[in-house]
């Protein structure tokens, strides 16, 4: 039996059938459709993601190359101080020896903070990696390969090599 409209028109069933049919191939098509909308979403989020990852990681190698240069270039000022010390030593000039001594270990303290530290060499043996071998001093008294003085020092920034150890190593005496 016919069902009446709003409009008081007779609707057969069969229209009804095919009207629900309509609807709800238009309701799997806007389902469809929003799926494949919330997909982009979903991947275009994880690129932001990955985006910001990067960039995040990228400003904290520039940050800590920028730390490693600054270092680099306070390094010098560190083997000058220990040159200072040295000589006011030699002079016996107390007072300005505890001062220099002082400025010395507060620039040490900072570097090790950082994660600077000084590369051990007299008494170690050559390592290629961590010295930097300028002179081969003949001798007895020493193993070959034993460094037996350091000229300048070295030093490793975050367990990475920074910068070399000039020394002297122990060589065997010729004849």
């Amino acid at each position: 039996m016919p069902s009446k409209s709003k409009k008081g028109r007779r609707v057969k069933k069969e229209d009804l059938i095919k009207r629900i049919e309509e609807l709800e191939a238009a309701l799997k098509e806007e389902r469809e459709k929003s799926e494949r909308y919330l997909n982009r979403l979903k991947y275009a989020l994880a690129e932001l993601d990955n985006t910001q990852k990067e960039m995040e990681r990228r400003l904290k190698e520039a940050s800590e190359q920028g730390k490693q240069e600054l270092i680099l270039e306070l390094l010098p000022i560190l083997d000058e101080l220990q040159m200072a010390i040295e000589a006011a030593r030699r002079t016996g000039e107390s007072e300005v020896l505890k001062g220099v001594e002082m400025v010395m270990r507060k620039l040490e303290r900072l570097l090790e903070r950082e994660g600077v530290s000084p590369i051990e060499a007299v008494g170690k043996f050559f390592d290629p990696y961590l010295h930097e071998a300028v002179q081969r001093v003949e001798t007895s008294e020493h193993p070959e390969g034993m460094i037996i003085e350091e000229l300048r020092r070295g030093y490793l920034y975050k367990g990475r090599l920074l910068r070399a150890s000039l020394v002297k190593v122990a060589g065997s005496p010729k004849g």
